[in-house]
């Protein structure tokens, strides 16, 4: 973990604000979750199964002399959600970011996916995010804050074993876009979307695809910054949203190195 930021307002764009990261506890979510803390924002995490990666995040962002929530959410539950906002605004008094980080993510032929495999990844890659924000709407509304939601390079381009992965990712950034016309002038809507992203200490992206990191040796051949990203670039992105002009709103913002050129 990299050092506590001071206390400078020009090392703290984000002091006095609150931040909400969906499945922040792992891998990208956390990597955002500390930028957002590094730069002075108070955070809170929704987290599934991973209460002790949670509790642990806890304490690494207090490290930045913030305050830190975290609290258990079922992403495919409407009442759920609900209830995880609403004890995020009581913990905190406000919102200011909202990150729909959360997502879901595996590989399939698209003769063979089932209904219920279809139906899984939308709920939690596209109703989710749709869920948590029009529950945080008049919360972030009231701060004039901002949605950053994480959408993904295969929401742009086709990849044929991901069909429901890519279609669900592809709706999210329409709906970005869709929330961004909708609530302007006092809410702005950005999409950040990652390309192939390298987990310090973990196979690259999503462990359950359970394919051997050379196959993602070769995506980085592909790329032409020859290299595959990283969570900290993807952080970087959501900070530009967070810290950025109110004005930009209804963008994309790829994080890919060119892969998908």
């Amino acid at each position: 973990m990299s050092q506590p930021a001071s206390s400078d307002s020009a090392n703290a764009p984000l002091a006095g604000k609150t931040a909400l990261v969906t499945g922040g506890a792992r891998r990208i979510g956390r990597a955002i979750a500390l930028a957002l803390a590094a730069s002075g924002a108070n955070v809170a995490i929704t987290y599934r199964d991973s209460q002790s990666e949670a509790e642990d995040l806890v304490g690494a962002l207090s490290a930045y002399g913030v305050e830190a929530f975290a609290v258990r959410t079922e992403l495919t539950s409407a009442d759920s959600i609900r209830h995880s906002v609403a004890a995020v605004v009581e913990e905190f008094h406000q919102l200011d970011i909202l990150v729909n980080n959360a997502g879901h993510f595996e590989s399939a032929a698209l003769e063979d996916l089932s209904a219920e495999q279809w139906d899984c990844i939308f709920a939690t890659n596209t109703r989710a995010p749709f869920l948590v924000a029009q529950a945080a709407h008049p919360h972030l509304r009231a701060t004039h804050g901002r949605i950053v939601n994480i959408g993904s390079l295969g929401g742009l381009h086709p990849w044929t074993t991901h069909a429901h992965y890519c279609a669900s990712k592809a709706a999210l950034h329409m709906l970005s876009q869709t929330m961004a016309k909708a609530w302007a002038p006092e809410i702005s809507v950005n999409c950040v979307a990652p390309g192939m992203i390298e987990i310090k200490n973990a196979a690259p992206q999503a462990e359950a695809q359970n394919k051997p990191t050379k196959s993602y040796a070769h995506f980085a051949a592909k790329t032409p910054m020859l290299r595959s990203g990283t969570a900290q670039e993807v952080s970087a992105a959501v900070l530009f949203f967070a810290t950025g002009p109110h004005f930009i709103t209804g963008q994309l913002l790829a994080v890919d190195g060119g892969l998908g050129l």
